[in-house]
């Protein structure tokens, strides 16, 4: 757990540093829920799926339901995970518990604009509810 939680530090900070709000455990409107999503100045949303290990990644193969939920995606792994096992066409940033750097650039994949809207909407809901609440989870 704490691998994951290390990794996942690093790629909030990765968004944070492109100047993203970032949540984590947001659920899409699929009922998918991802692990850290980002929104920025231009409402682009960044959705990053954390991998800890080869298990992982083998056995949960629920980000393609992402793709359509977001302007950017990305794995994010620590610098151990074989990354040939990725899929080239996704973006790919190595993160440890003090930062996440970008080694495959993310493709744009320009987002439905009242779907953007959606997703915009329940980001500040959760997060209003996340800071009254004193949580990085709801």
């Amino acid at each position: 757990m704490a691998k994951t939680q290390d990794i996942t530090e690093g790629a909030k900070r990765f968004l944070s540093d492109l100047g993203y709000a970032c949540l984590c455990e947001f659920t899409l409107s699929n009922d998918r829920r991802v692990d850290v999503i980002g929104l920025n100045k231009k409402g682009e949303i960044y959705i990053i799926e954390i991998k800890s290990g080869l298990e992982d990644f083998r056995s949960d193969q629920k980000w393609p339901e992402y793709l359509d939920f977001c302007d950017y995606f990305a794995f994010a792994v620590d610098e151990d995970f074989p990354q040939d096992i990725l899929p080239q066409n996704q973006g790919l940033i190595i993160a440890d518990r003090f930062e996440g750097v970008c080694i495959r650039e993310a493709h744009f994949n320009k987002l439905n604009g009242s779907r953007r809207k959606s997703i915009t909407l329940k980001f500040a809901r959760i997060a209003a509810q996340r800071l009254e609440l004193g949580s990085d989870k709801v």
